[in-house]
């Protein structure tokens, strides 16, 4: 074995245990978060009833996206200072045929809608409602921009900006061939269980693939951050049009 390659391991197993700590961290952040809020709202049974509630008040969603959040930034921040991976050059930088790529994300959902078709699964549309609950007017569109615009931005960063950079520089190190692809796969999983919904993980593990790859052959964040929001974006169009038939 190489010293680039004794070099490299640490920094990537170092990156990967960021992310991990920065999960539990966040998941953390968001219980006290909400958990404060609730005592100071005198909600009745607190964070436990909160947590099984099939719609629970939109301000511990904002807070528990708040949370979550807290904690990604935080691993993005190890990653860049003590795991020294460094950002791509121009990894911000928007192009103007970056458009195109919401025809990406809306094909992704259509894709992923085909993919679970033949097994009439149920109940597809439950995290988003979930997540919305009975919010309505600037609850509403705050929860709106959060996960079309805010969640995109901050997933992109960390699972593909971070994660799926940082696995894929690890095992393209031991494996010249393959190591970008086993990345993907093994970034897009986390990226799907990272979300704790089992009848989701499938079709975010499909979404994963593909924005590591647009993120691969791109070299930006921006494609990939465009793609996810289009993504999420179907989603909330689905759920106004269904408010709306009622």
């Amino acid at each position: 074995m190489s010293g680039a390659d004794l070099k490299n391991r640490p920094r990537v197993a170092a990156i990967v245990i960021g992310c991990f700590a920065g999960f539990l961290l966040g998941e953390v952040v968001a219980s006290v978060l909400v958990d404060v809020a609730a005592q100071a709202d005198h909600f009745p049974g607190g964070l436990s009833a909160i947590t099984k509630l099939s719609s629970p008040p939109w301000w511990s969603n904002v807070l528990g996206l708040v949370g979550i959040w807290v904690g990604f930034g935080a691993a993005i921040g190890f990653a860049r200072t003590r795991g020294e991976l460094a950002d791509m050059p121009r990894q911000w930088s928007f192009r103007a045929s970056d458009v195109l790529f919401v025809g990406l994300g809306v094909g992704a959902q259509l894709l992923v809608d085909l993919l679970y078709l033949p097994f009439h699964a149920k109940d597809l549309n439950k995290p988003v409602n979930h997540l919305f609950g009975g919010a309505t007017g600037f609850a509403f569109v705050l929860l709106a921009v959060m996960t079309t615009l805010g969640a995109p931005i901050v997933e992109e960063w960390l699972f593909r900006g971070v994660l799926f950079r940082a696995l894929d520089s690890g095992f393209s190190e031991v494996m010249k061939r393959g190591g970008t692809v086993i990345a993907a796969l093994l970034s897009a999983c986390l990226f799907g269980l990272a979300h704790g919904e089992l009848l989701q993980f499938a079709g975010l593990a499909v979404l994963g693939v593909i924005l590591a790859s647009v993120v691969k052959r791109t070299q930006r964040l921006v494609p990939s951050i465009i793609t996810h929001a289009s993504f999420n974006a179907v989603a909330l169009v689905t759920l106004i049009h269904q408010r709306a038939g009622h």
